[in-house]
């Protein structure tokens, strides 16, 4: 019987659903600018990101063995919605900017271990 080592992923699961959280909200505040077509990049990389957060919050939680794979992803994904999100000089913006990049560090450090 082969059985996985347990590896804890509360900071990395409570990172991932505080981005999760972040980029929903900045998406729905993005709607309400004055120029949404502008804001369309940025809503788009929001809610991609929010989706793979809450899927690899998911996939951890359940102790997956595909955990650190999706994470990666995660990794990536939320350092793509960092640097859209950081050319917006709106607060929720700024926010989710730092969200979405605590998330990709603590996805990164749970990637490697």
């Amino acid at each position: 019987m082969n059985i996985t080592p347990y590896i804890d992923y509360t900071s990395c699961i409570e990172a991932c659903l505080l981005c999760a959280s972040s980029c929903n909200f900045c998406a729905s505040a993005c709607t309400m600018e004055e120029d949404v077509n502008m804001m369309a990049k940025c809503i788009r990389k929001d809610m991609e990101c929010a989706a793979i957060c809450y899927a690899a919050a998911e996939l951890m939680s359940l102790g997956s063995s595909r955990a650190a794979e999706i994470c990666r992803l995660c990794a990536e994904i939320c350092d793509e919605c960092a640097l859209e999100c950081e050319k917006h000089s709106f607060r929720h913006c700024q926010e989710c900017a730092e969200a979405c990049q605590k998330c990709a560090d603590e996805c990164r450090e749970m990637a490697a271990a």
